[in-house]
């Protein structure tokens, strides 16, 4: 599987000639969906969900659809009927040849005074990567690559810190990094990288690695 970074929490995977998505916001590229057969969306802010990018990824594949929870789905259903899939934790399909289950319900608390939306992570192929959203969702088997939310106004680095070692994967990749500027980034490399017990590891947006 080839996993391409993409700006902030957007991942791209491919195999067998299919094309995964995750979380093409506001913050990644313009065309961060486009040539997706598979989108998955984990919430409904704007750095995770664009109206804008997911049009153009379905737009531009007819075959394309989208899987996401309920308040993002109702946005789209109207504009493509039968390609917008509503997912909920517990929830498992086959789509474009990726075997995905969700888990998690609720986005990780920004403030107590701000309501918690529902947020779902997506593990992908029995564990080989889990991109957990706006959440620090621990699944319920193994996973080998954590797309780790490594700096968001919900979280401190003691708990990233610790969610590496709970979810205890083979490696963990830098998401959520839009807000973390150059001059951090070897601080949170070098903490995590030393604390997390697991391979720490960060792509520029448009690199890739096999996975």
């Amino acid at each position: 599987m080839k996993f391409t970074k993409r700006s902030h929490s957007c991942v791209r995977l491919e195999k067998d000639g299919r094309t995964l998505v995750i979380d093409p916001g506001n913050f990644s590229e313009p065309d961060a969906a486009v040539g997706a057969d598979v989108v998955l969306v984990t919430h409904e802010h704007p750095d995770h969900f664009d109206e804008g990018r997911l049009r153009a990824a379905l737009e531009a594949n007819p075959e394309a659809g989208i899987w996401t929870l309920k308040s993002v789905a109702d946005q789209l259903t109207a504009a493509f009927p039968g390609r917008v899939h509503t997912v909920g934790h517990g929830d498992t399909f086959t789509a474009a040849g990726f075997d995905v289950q969700v888990h998690g319900e609720l986005h990780a608390v920004i403030h107590p005074d701000i309501p918690r939306i529902t947020n779902v992570g997506y593990l992908i192929d029995g564990g080989k990567v889990f991109h957990p959203g706006d959440a620090l969702t621990v699944p319920d088997q193994a996973v080998e690559t954590l797309m780790l939310p490594v700096m968001a106004p919900w979280n401190k680095i003691s708990e990233v810190i610790e969610y590496v070692r709970e979810v205890k994967p083979r490696r963990a990749y830098d998401i959520h990094d839009a807000l973390l500027t150059d001059l951090a980034r070897p601080i949170y490399d070098r903490q995590i990288g030393g604390l997390a017990e697991a391979e720490h590891l960060r792509l520029s947006p448009g690199a890739s690695a096999e996975l």
